[in-house]
C-alpha cells in the first residue's frame, strides 16, 4: 500500500493543504501514519463528504429560496396596502386613541356653560348624545390614524404644499 503526503492528496482532490488539514481535523479524512494518508480510502471519504453536504447545501438552497418567496410576498401586501407593519399600527392606534382621549378630556368645559342653561332633558340628551357620537368616531375612522403613514417621509400627503 502506497501513502501520499498531504501535498499529494490535495493535489489529487483539487483542495490546498492547509483543507486537507483541517478535513483531517474534522474527522472527514484519517491520516494511515502521521502525515500520510492512503489514497483510496481518502478519495471514499471525501466523496463521501460531499455527497452529504450537497444534500444538506440543496436543502439549504430550498429553504433560501422559499423564504425570498415568502419574503417578497409580504413586501408585495405591504405596498398593496394588505398588510401593515408593526409600528405603523402602533402608531395609528396611538393616534386614535389620544385624538380619543382629547375630546372626551374637552367634553366638560366645551358642554357646562351649555348645559347649565339647559333644563329640557331632551335637549341636554341631544347634545351629550352628539358630543359622544363624535367622540366615538374617532375611534371607528382608522383611515384618519393612518394618513400620516400614508403621506410621505415628513408626514404631509402628496396634496399639501411644501
Amino acid at each position: 500500500m502506497t501513502l501520499y503526503t498531504s501535498k499529494a492528496v490535495a493535489q489529487w482532490l483539487g483542495l490546498t493543504e492547509r483543507r486537507i488539514r483541517q478535513m483531517r481535523d474534522a474527522g472527514i479524512i484519517r491520516e494511515t501514519k502521521p502525515g500520510l494518508y492512503d489514497m483510496k480510502p481518502t478519495v471514499q471519504a471525501y466523496l463521501a463528504y460531499l455527497r452529504n453536504n450537497t444534500g444538506d447545501l440543496n436543502q439549504q438552497r430550498a429553504e433560501l429560496t422559499k423564504t425570498k418567496k415568502e419574503l417578497a410576498k409580504l413586501e408585495l401586501d405591504e405596498r398593496k396596502g394588505d398588510l401593515h407593519r408593526t409600528e405603523d399600527i402602533e402608531q395609528a392606534l396611538t393616534t386614535m386613541l389620544m385624538n380619543f382621549r382629547t375630546k372626551v378630556m374637552s367634553m366638560p368645559a366645551k358642554l357646562a356653560k351649555t348645559l347649565a342653561g339647559m333644563s329640557d332633558n331632551a335637549e341636554i340628551y341631544d347634545l351629550l348624545k352628539k358630543e359622544t357620537d363624535e367622540a366615538l368616531d374617532e375611534l371607528s375612522d382608522y383611515g384618519t390614524a393612518f394618513a400620516v403613514q400614508e403621506g410621505t417621509d415628513d408626514g404631509r400627503t402628496d396634496e399639501e404644499p411644501e
